[in-house]
C-alpha cells in the first residue's frame, strides 16, 4: 500500500508511521518544516504546508495513494480544498479528529460513534466538528472516500498525561500536596500512542471503513485519583497527598486550564469500541497505563532538561492546599 501522511511527525503520527512501516506499507510524510521526531527508516519526506492546496499539489505531482491520513486538520480552512485535491487520487482519506467532539455533559454512557456532537464553547472541539461536517458533506454529495477516526487522551514516554505535567511529579517527590480537579472520582480513558497506531493502521485501505467514524480509544479506564496514584507509584512516591478542588474554581485560578476543565476533563468519558473491534478483528491494547507511565517517568528521569516546573502553578497549588 502507498500511504500519504499529511503531518504525522507528532506523537501519534510518528507511532503510526512506525506501525505502518512494520506492516510493509510505503509511507510518504509531508511536513512544513523539519519533523520534530525522527522518521522511521525508509519513509519518504516532502516539504509543503499541507493547508496550502496549491503547494501540496505541487509537491505531490499528481501521485496517487491508496490512503491519505490528515493529522493536521484543525479548522475548516485547513481541509476545505482536500476533497477536490484527493477525490480520484486517493482510495481513502482519513481525517484524524477527536473524541472531544462529543457533547458534554454526556447524555448516555458509553459513548458511541453516533452519540451527539456538540461543543459551542471549546474552540478546539468546535473546530474539529466543523471539519467533520465539511468532509462528511463531500462524502455524501460526491463520494469523497472519507473515514473519520477519533482518538482521545493519548500519551507516550514524552508526556505526563495530567494538566500539571511534571509539576505534579515534582510536588509528589517533595512531599507536597497535588491538587486534583473535582473529587477525583470522574472516569477517564487513556491510550498509549502505540495502541492508537495499532488500531489505526489496519483501517488504512479497509473498504468497510469508508463513510464511517471510529473511536480509537482502547486504553485503561481510571478515575483521576487512580491516574494520579499510578503517577506516584511510577515516581517512587509511596504516600502521595491529594487535595481536591472544583473544576470551576480551579479554572478561575488557572485561566489556561479553564476551557479544558469546564468542557472536557471534569466529565466522565467512557467509550464503546464495538465498531473498532469489528473493523480490526482481534485488536486489543498492549500497553496498560501502569506500564506506559513507568516508561514516561524513566524517560523524564533520564532527561533532566524535560523536568520543567511551572512556578505559577506550583504557587497556586500551595495556596489551594494550604501548604506552608
Amino acid at each position: 500500500m502507498r500511504v500519504l501522511f499529511l503531518g504525522g511527525a507528532g506523537m501519534i503520527g510518528s507511532a503510526a508511521v512506525v506501525e505502518a512501516v512494520r506492516r510493509g506499507m510505503d509511507i510518504t510524510v509531508v511536513t512544513r518544516g523539519e519533523p520534530r521526531r525522527r522518521l522511521a527508516p525508509g519513509v519518504s519526506a516532502l516539504r509543503a504546508d499541507v493547508r496550502d492546496a496549491a503547494a501540496l499539489a505541487g509537491v505531490l505531482g499528481g501521485e496517487e495513494f491508496d490512503a491519505v491520513v490528515n493529522w493536521v486538520g484543525f479548522t475548516p480552512d485547513d481541509v476545505r480544498d482536500h476533497p477536490a485535491l484527493f477525490t480520484g487520487s486517493a482510495g481513502q482519506y482519513v481525517f484524524v479528529s477527536t473524541c472531544s467532539v462529543y457533547a458534554r455533559p454526556v447524555s448516555q454512557l458509553p459513548i458511541t460513534e453516533s452519540s451527539p456532537r456538540s461543543q459551542p464553547d471549546f474552540p478546539y472541539a468546535r473546530d474539529k466538528i466543523a471539519c467533520e461536517l465539511l468532509l462528511e458533506e463531500a462524502y455524501r454529495s460526491h463520494g469523497f472516500p472519507l473515514t473519520i477516526v477519533r482518538p482521545f487522551h493519548t500519551y507516550d514516554r514524552t508526556v505526563i498525561p495530567v494538566l500539571a505535567g511534571w509539576t505534579a511529579i515534582d510536588r509528589m517527590r517533595r512531599g507536597k500536596p497535588v491538587v486534583v480537579h473535582g473529587d477525583g472520582t470522574s472516569l477517564w480513558s487513556l491510550t498509549h500512542s502505540s495502541d492508537v497506531a495499532r488500531a489505526l493502521v489496519p483501517l488504512l485501505g479497509n473498504a468497510h471503513a469508508l463513510g464511517e467514524s471510529i473511536n480509537l480509544v482502547s486504553g485503561d479506564v481510571l478515575s483521576w485519583d487512580q491516574i494520579h496514584l499510578a503517577l506516584a507509584v511510577a515516581a517512587g512516591v509511596r504516600r502521595p497527598v491529594f487535595k481536591h478542588a472544583a473544576s470551576e474554581e480551579l479554572g478561575k485560578q488557572l485561566p489556561g486550564w479553564r476551557d479544558v476543565l469546564e468542557h472536557d476533563f471534569r466529565h466522565s468519558m467512557l467509550f464503546d469500541t464495538t465498531k473498532l473491534r469489528r473493523l480490526v478483528p482481534g485488536f486489543a491494547p498492549q500497553v496498560p497505563f501502569s506500564e506506559g507511565i513507568r516508561e514516561a517517568l524513566a524517560h523524564f528521569d533520564a532527561h533532566p532538561q524535560l523536568q520543567a516546573v511551572d512556578a505559577a502553578l506550583d504557587l497556586v497549588m500551595d495556596r489551594w492546599s494550604g501548604w506552608g
